[in-house]
């Protein structure tokens, strides 16, 4: 659903590029970098680890290194680690719990039911 909010920012801006000047072709740019960003952002587990995907990197916890999951309102889930510091899941909400209950085999319970 995210590439559709892209996909209409990216003909708004084109009004702008063809009623500007020549150098707003460049402006198209940002569309791509934006789904290159949605595609690239995502939460993978499995029954073993859960692996955050940022757009430069990713990083792969196992799931007895967490001791919990935290929420904040409008924003992802944020994992607390055993060490103290919290790993950021992003594309986790409170709505997408029961897909991650189901992903990593019951070890995220499930608020719903």
């Amino acid at each position: 659903m995210a590439h559709f909010a892209v996909g209409f920012f990216a003909l708004g801006l084109f009004a702008v590029v063809l009623a500007g000047p020549s150098w707003a072709a460049v402006l198209l740019v940002v569309p791509v970098l934006l789904s290159v960003a949605v595609a690239r952002y995502r939460t993978v587990a499995d029954r073993n680890t859960v692996t955050a995907r940022s757009l430069l990197g990713q990083q792969t916890v196992a799931w007895g290194d967490i001791e919990g999951l935290r929420f904040s309102k409008g924003s992802w889930a944020r994992a607390q680690r055993k060490g103290g510091d919290e790993l950021r899941l992003p594309a986790v909400t409170f709505a997408t719990l029961p897909l991650l209950t189901e992903a990593s085999g019951g070890r995220v319970p499930n608020p719903y039911g």
